[in-house]
């Protein structure tokens, strides 16, 4: 009986430190803008459980989202943690591919955290 009850607290410890990723109610959301700019249509990578850039190589990344035509973006149930977020897009003012990247940290289980990521050529 003692070896089941060790077994389930554990069980139970293990289950209630889940890692950041999907499954929670938090989000990110934001806009991506080289300078003042938006760039809608740009590409928002995401990496879990990071708090430094993964790279530019884009298979590192967790997920991704396209951001819509006002350039803004949203990675909804998120869980609490630490996140990286890459973008790749195309500034068609200066006809040039941008990219950038930023950390952001979710601290409570149900915050919507707004993160705008700044790009650059």
């Amino acid at each position: 009986m003692k070896k089941i009850l060790i077994l389930i607290f554990f069980s139970t410890l293990i289950i209630s430190c889940s890692k950041e990723g999907r499954g929670g109610k938090a989000a990110i959301q934001g806009a991506v803008k080289h300078h003042s700019t938006p760039i809608p249509g740009a590409v928002v990578y995401i990496k879990y459980g990071a708090k430094e850039s993964p790279g530019t190589n884009v298979t590192y990344y967790d997920a991704n989202v396209t951001a819509d035509a006002s350039a803004n973006f949203m990675f909804p149930d998120l869980k609490r943690g630490d996140y990286y977020l890459f973008c790749v897009g195309f500034d068609s003012a200066i006809a040039q591919t941008v990219i950038g990247g930023i950390p952001v940290e979710i601290k409570s289980k149900t915050e919507t955290l707004t993160a705008d990521i700044p790009v650059t050529e």
